[in-house]
């Protein structure tokens, strides 16, 4: 199998996970390469459920090295206690399978106060972050002050960085936010009590990658493509790029070595948090949707926003990805609507768009134009190929493909790994 990068069409969400873990049985290395524990990927395998924030969604394969890359921001807190989990599991998380890049950022306990107390001083205009402090992380990153997990070998380094971090943020707290301030000392110690648990798992990324060319590399994203820091529904968006060509920059590899791009999108579309979303249901059928497709943050808990599929925004997805092909995802969520629908184009200002217009909150001002579609009823979830599937699930599928110019290589029918259609 080529290298492929793994990326969320949509606004993230998407399945993921499922689809990491299902191309890891044929994989070597599995890199993630941006993105927090803001991020949830959920793998489904023989009825059992595994949730990941940091691990590559390929550790349930034992046979693949799994590797965290610079671009991502780790909280060793988190990270930790997946290691715990999966441990408890019976899964193999030892260094010699799991690897962490000494360029990651770490994120620290004044990265998610600094971000809690922002997002609760807004009277208004709330971005709807996850309060895990990635957004400032990413800052001090910026910044150049930020720690990095190969700094913790250095404990006068980790005092010095501390200390400088935090004489900005203390100001901030002390008076803007009317909160707590942190003492440099204490936050030393407490990254340093469990130093010695993150450092085993150090590893020089890139090397791992570019020692063996006969490897397959999947590289492994969060969020969505419309979640992206430059390329999303700004300033509704993540703190990183969450678009293919990051997958280089965040793992540390040149752009040739990426093959393929693997885009994920549901069969739907859906949104957590604050922003513009053309395509949005509030009434049985969006209540059906979050119902039958489970749609409450795997992070958070909150629930999903949820509406028709939106091919604009995936058009937009395919070009800034370069997408060679797409996990369609939760196609069997969809059974029981009497009537589908695809947004095919937006209204805007008298025209008719084929793609997002490109100004700041201008997705709000879109009117969508849908094609109606006739639902199913058929139970999908034991279909094993696609001429299985109803005619009326095929000519949903083919016209999606059509619209976005993407061929549509894998239909997912259920959770579980083996609930997936290979066409």
């Amino acid at each position: 199998m080529p290298n492929t990068v793994i990326i969320g069409a949509q606004w993230g969400d998407e399945g993921k996970g499922k689809i990491v873990d299902m191309l890891s049985q044929a994989s070597d290395i599995i890199v993630r390469f941006q993105g927090g524990n803001n991020a949830g990927h959920t793998i489904n395998v023989s009825g059992k459920q595994t949730i990941l924030h940091l691990i590559p969604s390929g550790i349930l394969n034992p046979k693949t090295l799994c590797l965290i890359g610079n671009g991502v921001v780790l909280d060793p807190w988190v990270f930790l206690t997946e290691v715990e989990q999966l441990k408890a599991s019976g899964v193999d998380v030892s260094a010699k399978r799991l690897g962490i890049s000494y360029k990651t950022q770490l994120i620290l306990p004044y990265h998610k106060a600094l971000d809690q107390a922002r997002e609760a001083h807004k009277s208004a205009n709330k971005i709807g972050t996850t309060g895990r402090g990635i957004g400032p992380c990413y800052e001090d990153k910026v910044a150049r002050i930020g720690l990095r997990a190969g700094d913790l070998t250095d404990p006068e380094l980790v005092l010095a960085k501390v200390t400088c971090a935090l004489e900005e943020k203390n100001v901030l707290f002390a008076n803007l936010y009317g909160a707590k301030t942190l003492d440099p000392k204490v936050v030393t110690e407490e990254i340093l009590q469990i130093a010695p648990r993150i450092i085993p798992y150090l590893t020089d990324v890139e090397a791992k990658i570019s020692a063996d060319q006969d490897k397959t590399i999947l590289f492994e994203g969060a969020q969505g493509t419309h979640l992206d820091i430059d390329h999303g529904t700004y300033p509704f968006v993540t703190s990183s790029n969450t678009v293919s060509p990051n997958a280089a920059t965040g793992s540390g590899v040149g752009p040739k070595c990426l093959d393929q791009v693997l885009g994920i999108v549901k069969a739907y579309t859906t949104r957590v948090g604050a922003g513009a979303f053309p395509t949005e249901l509030t009434d049985l059928d969006g209540e059906h949707l979050q119902k039958h497709g489970h749609e409450f943050g795997a992070t958070t808990g909150r629930p999903r926003r949820c509406g028709w599929l939106d091919a604009v925004i995936l058009r937009a997805s395919a070009r800034l990805n370069g997408l060679t092909s797409i996990a369609l995802t939760k196609v069997d969520v969809l059974q029981n609507l009497p009537m589908l629908k695809i947004c095919t184009a937006y209204k805007y200002r008298g025209e008719t768009l084929q793609y997002p217009p490109q100004f700041e909150g201008s997705l709000a001002d879109v009117t969508p134009v849908y094609e109606d579609w006739p639902g199913f009823t058929h139970d999908i979830s034991g279909c094993l190929k696609y001429n299985d599937l109803p005619e009326t699930v095929r000519k949903y599928i083919e016209r999606l493909e059509h619209l976005i110019d993407v061929p549509i290589k894998y239909v997912s029918v259920g959770p579980d790994r083996e609930q997936t259609i290979v066409r």
